[in-house]
């Protein structure tokens, strides 16, 4: 995958728009971003370790670092920053964006969480 030709935070820092060549710009809300990280404190080191993250529907991103040239590391305001995000990853997120924020709900609702606790 090659890197994008864009990244760009909103101004409330609410969401990263990711435009890679000859494709139409993502827009990756924060919150599904955190959710989503790809940090072993998030996907754990199996499937069943995965843990859903509740109460980070006002979550924003702080910065962005690259790593290398295959990656960006986000800073939330909530300081969870160990997530790498590979430019394969943030497309398939942009991809499955609705899928994956319908997931994150169902298994919110399952568990009894909330975006807001």
């Amino acid at each position: 995958m090659t890197a994008p030709k864009e990244l760009r935070v909103s101004k409330d820092r609410k969401l990263l728009t990711v435009t890679f060549p000859d494709h139409r710009p993502f827009e990756l809300p924060a919150e599904l971003l955190r959710v989503a990280s790809p940090s072993a404190e998030v996907q754990g080191h199996s499937p069943d370790q995965r843990v859903t993250v509740p109460g980070k529907r006002n979550v924003a991103i702080l910065k962005i670092e690259p790593v290398g040239n295959y990656a960006v590391r986000i800073t939330f305001d909530d300081f969870h920053d160990t997530g790498i995000f590979t430019w394969n990853y943030l497309h398939t997120l942009g991809h499955e964006k609705e899928e994956r924020w319908s997931a994150y709900l169902a298994e919110l609702a399952e568990k009894g969480l909330s975006r807001d606790r």
